[in-house]
């Protein structure tokens, strides 16, 4: 994708994995990270990188998605830019 497009970035789960990602150890519906994303974008755009990499982190742990400190720095990028995101989940 070109910068003017926006970002892509991709994350592989297990299939094993998978359920955990929909439901915490309680049964209850996880808050769904594309709606963490989401929020987060709107309140913090043109903010610092820094700023927005702990709650991308915290959102990311909460969601139970491993990502990598260099994918959540290009998700806080494109936060910062206001470029769309995109992510793609690989199902192994």
């Amino acid at each position: 994708m070109s910068e003017r497009s926006g970002h892509m970035g991709e994350i592989n789960v297990s299939s094993r994995d998978l359920g955990r990602l929909l439901a915490d150890n309680t049964g209850a519906p996880a808050r769904p990270y594309q709606d963490a994303f989401a929020e987060l974008a709107d309140t913090y755009r043109g903010r610092p990188v820094p700023e927005i990499l702990p709650l991308l982190r915290r959102a990311a742990d909460e969601a139970l998605l491993g990502f990598t400190d260099a994918d959540l720095r290009e998700q806080a990028e494109a936060i910062r830019s206001g470029a769309r995101y995109v992510l793609r989940v690989r199902v192994t």
